[in-house]
């Protein structure tokens, strides 16, 4: 099998950066390499991975000639994706996170629909969970904000809609047509490097929540296109962490802190009101680690009945370790 570094003048960059965790890192990676069949440039953001995971990806960049940053310290997507591309070139640019699995031609699709769109942005029919390429996560979308007029008053909010969560491909396959749409995620997304010179750099100051949704605003503002391309179909694979270096980057990643900055950011950059979709957020913040770490342990240790009153044991826990764990790196960041 080539590698796509043997091929002279790519035009496209991949930039592969971590998302919660690192266990997927070496099955996402070789997907790359085993379906993708034109020339690219791939560099790959590691945000302070554990050892085995380090030494794989030094051990593949030597062998497959990709460039590798390393950082010690965990990153937060957006800053991920920055360093990333610092190093990119060509006209387009692939961001693509680390625990995502990519099919036949994935690429080469995404670049017919820009080339022949004039698309910004491109996303594929991305998919969730395993079996790979099975279950809809998102076949575009809708971003933007909405202007609502009641008793004098004017109020914004946030528009943020995904098409066809859940729903099965092959149930909806004959309906997937390669359309302009309002919303691509990071998972996968093809961008136009040019583009990035009217939205200006990624915002960092959001954290872990809702950087697609603000990109995509802003692409849309600069005037460029948000297209769906089905024909390119990738899968992320999300799940609890593995292992203890999972545990940690996940816990900071969907951290309750990181999670209600983002929030307060982007409803201050965009001037929108606190309504009932920000309260439901603030109620809710540090539901993915319920969801992955303590509900299955509750269940765990209760052999499959569950405790309610358990449960709430432990998210008290997780509460106290979470600001344990979170509280040095907004020290750091402070300073």
């Amino acid at each position: 099998m080539n590698t796509a570094e043997s091929f002279s003048d790519p035009h496209v960059t991949i930039i592969v950066v971590p998302r919660e965790r690192f266990s997927c890192a070496a099955e996402s990676l070789e997907s790359i390499y085993q379906h993708t069949t034109m020339p690219f440039s791939l560099v790959y953001v590691d945000g302070g991975s554990p050892a085995r995971v380090q030494r794989y990806l030094q051990t593949q960049a030597r062998e497959k000639g990709f460039h590798l940053l390393r950082t010690e310290s965990y990153l937060s997507p957006n800053r991920a994706r920055t360093l990333g591309l610092l190093e990119a070139r060509g006209e387009y640019v692939v961001f693509i996170d680390n625990d995502v699995i990519v099919s036949p031609r994935w690429l080469e699709t995404l670049i017919e629909c820009a080339e022949e769109t004039g698309a910004a942005v491109v996303g594929p029919l991305t998919c969730q969970h395993k079996p790979v390429h099975e279950r809809i996560h998102c076949a575009g979308g809708e971003s933007g904000v909405e202007i609502k007029h009641e008793n004098g008053q004017s109020t914004r909010h946030i528009v943020e809609k995904i098409y066809s969560q859940g729903r099965s491909v092959a149930g909806l396959r004959a309906d997937l047509k390669r359309q302009k749409t309002g919303l691509a995620e990071f998972h996968c997304m093809l961008v136009r490097a040019s583009i990035l010179d009217e939205t200006g750099p990624l915002d960092e100051q959001l954290l872990n929540t809702k950087e697609h949704v603000d990109f995509c605003m802003l692409v849309t503002q600069a005037g460029g296109s948000v297209w769906f391309e089905p024909a390119s179909v990738v899968t992320y694979v999300p799940g609890p962490p593995r292992d203890l270096g999972d545990l940690s980057f996940y816990m900071l990643r969907w951290s309750n802190e990181r999670e209600l900055a983002s929030l307060k950011h982007l409803r201050d950059k965009w001037n929108l009101t606190e309504d009932k979709y920000f309260r439901h957020r603030y109620r809710n913040v540090g539901w993915r680690r319920k969801m992955t770490i303590v509900r299955p342990l509750s269940e765990k240790l209760t052999f499959g009945r569950g405790s309610k009153r358990l449960e709430n044991l432990l998210l008290l826990l997780d509460q106290r370790l979470n600001r344990r764990l979170t509280d040095p790196y907004s020290r750091r960041m402070s300073q």
